[in-house]
């Protein structure tokens, strides 16, 4: 089984996220892998359970490929939410989210898209050959995410 390490930075996730990916979110506190280090929402542009979702996938990129040798990089990371649950604490409301990933080692990852541009529409190309081995080589993990969102209720 591959270990992924958690985050390990002191710096602002706010500032992280914004320098990382271009985005301006309205967070502050923890990366959310344990209730005390939730994610605090303090505004959202857009559903919860979305916003929700593209914090997870940035700490989820950050996690599974940015802070990775290039060796030891994915690609094609995709979460889908299994289940959360609700939990108050006195006056702060948390969601713990639990996220299923599924992502391809990067160099394998590229390999299958190439080969799936180059074969697509040949007679002599196994689409279902391709699929089976793409699903083969995917890892899935599974990783819950901690949201303080009671400034947004």
């Amino acid at each position: 089984m591959i270990l992924f390490k958690n985050i390990q930075s002191s710096e602002d996730i706010k500032e992280v996220l914004q320098s990382a990916f271009s985005i301006e979110l309205s967070i502050d506190g923890g990366w959310g892998y344990t209730q005390e280090l939730a994610t605090i929402i303090l505004e959202a542009d857009m559903p919860i359970a979305q916003l929700e979702h593209t914090i997870a996938s940035m700490r989820t990129h950050i996690e599974m490929n940015m802070t990775l040798p290039k060796e030891n990089r994915y690609a094609g990371i995709n979460l889908a939410e299994i289940y959360r649950e609700e939990h108050t604490l006195d006056t702060i409301t948390f969601q713990k989210v639990t996220y299923q990933i599924s992502a391809i080692q990067e160099e394998l990852y590229k390999i299958f898209i190439d080969e799936y541009k180059d074969g697509y529409g040949k007679k002599e190309f196994d689409i279902a050959d391709h699929f089976d081995r793409k699903k083969e080589a995917t890892i899935k993990r599974e990783i819950s995410y901690w949201f303080d969102i009671s400034k947004v209720l």
